[in-house]
């Protein structure tokens, strides 16, 4: 099997204030020199930014939502 990459750089739409929020998180998260799944879930769990349905962060689901908000539209 062939993996490529298929950076998304740019959208068609302005990104929503959720796809905000969780960029923001994010970039706080790894300048605070957390790089680690765990790590990164636990500390997203601190925050008031929530996946779908509001409940806790854990592996999966932050896996899942970030192959869902990179895969092309």
């Amino acid at each position: 099997m062939t993996l490529r990459l298929q950076p998304v750089q740019s959208r068609q739409r302005e990104l929503t204030s959720y796809e905000h929020a969780l960029a923001d998180e994010l970039e706080a998260i790894f300048g605070r020199g957390v790089h680690d799944l765990p790590g990164l879930v636990a500390a997203l769990n601190e925050t008031g930014v929530r996946p779908a349905g509001g409940a806790d962060w854990t592996e999966e689901s932050f896996t899942a939502e970030i192959a869902r908000l990179g895969a092309p539209e």
